[in-house]
């Protein structure tokens, strides 16, 4: 599957996670917590890769993650993920996050990342993906 386009508005594909911005969500400075945005954004690709994989899978990697903006208390963010590789046990999964602010209509981009994740069996090692279908 093709990378997540960037357009002016947000992505038309339904977001994989959609959560609100909190105050127990923020760092020292205010902001909210950059470590928070890449934990929604892991949620949001393990949701992409199960559904994928047909089962349970694990993130082995996160790539490529860059900060546009900053979230700010209030604001919807949604996440956004697209496969961009299926290989026999693992997959690559492209997401990113979007911010509305809570009382206005303007989106923006805040950050991407690719994360790469292993479909696993019931004895936590790697097992086949299934075909597509």
């Amino acid at each position: 599957m093709s990378p997540i386009p960037a357009p002016p508005g947000l992505p038309e594909a339904a977001p994989h996670v959609r959560v609100i911005a909190m105050p127990a969500d923020t760092n020292p400075a205010g902001d909210i917590f950059g470590g928070w945005l890449m934990a929604q954004m892991d949620l949001a690709a393990g949701n992409a890769a199960a559904r994928r994989a047909r089962g349970r899978c694990a993130t082995v990697a996160v790539n490529e993650m860059t900060f546009h903006q900053p979230v700010l208390v209030g604001d919807e963010v949604s996440f956004y993920a697209a496969i961009e590789r299926v290989g026999r046990t693992s997959m690559v999964i492209r997401v990113e996050a979007w911010r509305r602010s809570r009382d206005a209509d303007e989106v923006g981009r805040v950050t991407g990342a690719t994360f790469t994740f292993v479909a696993i069996g019931d004895d936590r090692r790697p097992r086949a993906i299934p075909p597509e279908g």
